[in-house]
C-alpha cells in the first residue's frame, strides 16, 4: 500500500482568543493516518510524538493547515479531493465541510492569511488540471468568496510567506485524469514555483526548463523567506536528478545534489521537506527509497539515513527533525541518527 503522510509545524498563537492551542494540548504537529480498521483520521501530536487528539475523516487525508491563533485545523482529502474538514481541535467537532465548486477538485493543501481571516486552497479544474486558488472567508463560516489562477497546471502545496500575505505555490505541472490520477502530459510538463499576491497577481515565477519532468510538490519555508521545494521526477530514472531546490525571491535557484553514492537512493521521489530549527539544515524524505537526506541551506549534502516507508517530516524543537513512517513510528532524526519517540498501530 502506498502511504503518504505529513507533519505541519504549528505557529505559536500571537493573540489570545477565548480558546487557544493550549486548550487542545498545544500540539506541535498534525498528521494523517490510517487506523487498523482501515478508517482514516487526523491526529494532533506533541513535540515528543505523543498522540493528543484524533478526529475521524471520511476518507484518506493528505495534509492539514492550522489556524494561526485559534485551535482549529482544516484537513484535506488526498488529491483529487472532494472534501476539506474544518475541525475544532478542542472538542473534536467538525464545524464545517468545504466542497470545491462543480468541476473542481481539492489538491491536498491550504494556507491561512496572516490574520487567519482567509483560507486559500489549492485546486484544479478537473478536466485539464488548470490550477486555481480558492478563497474562503474563515472569519464567517468558511464561505467561498472567490478564486484566482495558480499560474500553472496541477498546484499542490501552497504556503504563505513569513510576515506577509503573499503566497508561494508549487505548481506540479502534471495534467491528470480526473478519475484515476493517470498522468496525461509527461512529454510537455511545465512545473513552476509561483509567488502570488493575495489577490492573485503574479510576483515572480521560477521554472527549471532543463528538468521539465521534475514535478514541484511540497514546500518548506525558513523565517527569512528562503523556500525549499521537494520534487518528484517523472522521467527516466537512468539519469538521477536533484529532488530538492532552494530559492529566495529575486535570487537564483540552488539545486541540492546528493553525494555520488546516494544518487539513486531516493528513487526519483521526494515526499516531504522541512527545515530544522534555526534553519541551518533542510531535509527531504522518500517513502519509495526509504531514505532521509539532509543538506545545508547552500545545497551541500550533509547526511542521510535509511528508514523504510518514511515520509512525514517536520522540525524538532530539541534539534533536528521529527519523522513518521507507514509502520506507525514517530522518530527524532539528527545528524543521521534515528531516535524512536513512540509507535502506534497506525500507518502515518
Amino acid at each position: 500500500m502506498k502511504r503518504r503522510a505529513f507533519l505541519a509545524s504549528l505557529a505559536a498563537a500571537t493573540a489570545v482568543p477565548r480558546l487557544s492551542w493550549a486548550d487542545a494540548g498545544s500540539p506541535a504537529y498534525l498528521a494523517a493516518a490510517q487506523e487498523p480498521s482501515g478508517a482514516h483520521a487526523l491526529y494532533g501530536l506533541s513535540a515528543t510524538g505523543a498522540r493528543l487528539f484524533s478526529q475521524p475523516m471520511p476518507a484518506r487525508g493528505h495534509a492539514a493547515t492550522a489556524h494561526p491563533t485559534r485551535p482549529e485545523a482544516v484537513a484535506f482529502a488526498r488529491r483529487p479531493g472532494t472534501f476539506a474538514l474544518v475541525i475544532d481541535c478542542v472538542t473534536g467537532a467538525t464545524t464545517a465541510r468545504l466542497t470545491p465548486p462543480a468541476g473542481r477538485q481539492f489538491n491536498g493543501h491550504g494556507a491561512y492569511s496572516l490574520d487567519g481571516a482567509v483560507l486559500y486552497t489549492s485546486e484544479v479544474v478537473a478536466e485539464g488540471s488548470a490550477g486555481r486558488i480558492g478563497i474562503w472567508d474563515a472569519a464567517r463560516g468558511y464561505r467561498r468568496v472567490g478564486e484566482f489562477a495558480s499560474n500553472g497546471i496541477g498546484p499542490h502545496e501552497i504556503r504563505r510567506l513569513p510576515g506577509s500575505d503573499d503566497l508561494v505555490i508549487a505548481n506540479g505541472g502534471i495534467e491528470t485524469d480526473p478519475s484515476d490520477r493517470t498522468p496525461l502530459n509527461l512529454d510537455r510538463m511545465r512545473p513552476n514555483l509561483s509567488y502570488l499576491s493575495p489577490e492573485g497577481a503574479v510576483l515572480e515565477v521560477v521554472e527549471l526548463p532543463e528538468m521539465a519532468q521534475n514535478s514541484i510538490r511540497h514546500l518548506a519555508l525558513k523565517s527569512d523567506g528562503l523556500v525549499a521545494f521537494a520534487m518528484q521526477w517523472q522521467g527516466d530514472l537512468a539519469e538521477p536528478v536533484p529532488l530538492l531546490g532552494l530559492h529566495r525571491r529575486g535570487g537564483a535557484v540552488v539545486l541540492a545534489e546528493p553525494k555520488d553514492s546516494e544518487m539513486f537512493a531516493m528513487k526519483g521521489y521526494a515526499g516531504s521537506v522541512a527545515f530544522a530549527p534555526g534553519g541551518g539544515e533542510v531535509a527531504i524524505t522518500s517513502p519509495r527509497g526509504g531514505r532521509i537526506e539532509a543538506y545545508s541551506v547552500e545545497g551541500a549534502p550533509l547526511w542521510s539515513v535509511a528508514r523504510a516507508d518514511v515520509c512525514g517530516l517536520g522540525p524538532c524543537a530539541a534539534g533536528g527533525f521529527v519523522a513518521t513512517d507507514g509502520q506507525g513510528a514517530v522518530m527524532r532524526v539528527q545528524a543521521g541518527v534515528l531516535e524512536p519517540l513512540g509507535t502506534a498501530p497506525l500507518a502515518w
